[in-house]
């Protein structure tokens, strides 16, 4: 049975992308070297990994090519929010940290908030707060 599960990206420039997501609250995982081609993350109260690397390393991985993110997304990745107050924070965060907010904070069906942002790579990243109290059954 697998362990664990690891989001790698690609990106640019690891310091820059170390900066912005310090800044927007994640915390470094000590647990994975940091060095100039890559830099690992914790996220949320599971400790969810996401590892940075240079494209160069990246594309050691796969003999795939790095989508082009400008007008597209490889996929979303959703970040969970005690509230919609966090929602907006880190939005904010985001924002004054580069990036690129797609979409602001704002209710969807009745039950959900949520907002999104585009890092400093193109990544789509979005974040919600779910209230499944207010889930139409």
């Amino acid at each position: 049975m697998t362990k664990e599960i690891w989001l790698n990206l690609p990106v640019t420039n690891i310091q820059k992308t170390t900066d912005f997501f310090t800044k927007i609250g994640f915390t470094l995982n000590t647990h994975a070297p940091q060095s100039d081609t890559m830099a690992s993350f914790k996220i949320g109260q599971k400790d969810f990994i996401v590892n940075f690397f240079t494209e160069e390393v990246f594309n050691s991985f796969t003999p795939f090519k790095i989508a082009d993110l400008e007008n597209k997304t490889e996929c979303l990745i959703s970040i969970d929010a005690e509230n919609a107050a966090e929602v907006d924070e880190i939005l904010a965060k985001a924002e004054a940290a580069g990036a690129y907010i797609y979409a602001k904070g704002g209710e969807k069906n009745g039950w959900m908030y949520g907002g999104g942002f585009t890092d400093l790579d193109g990544h789509k990243w979005n974040v919600l707060f779910m209230d499944f109290s207010k889930f139409k059954q």
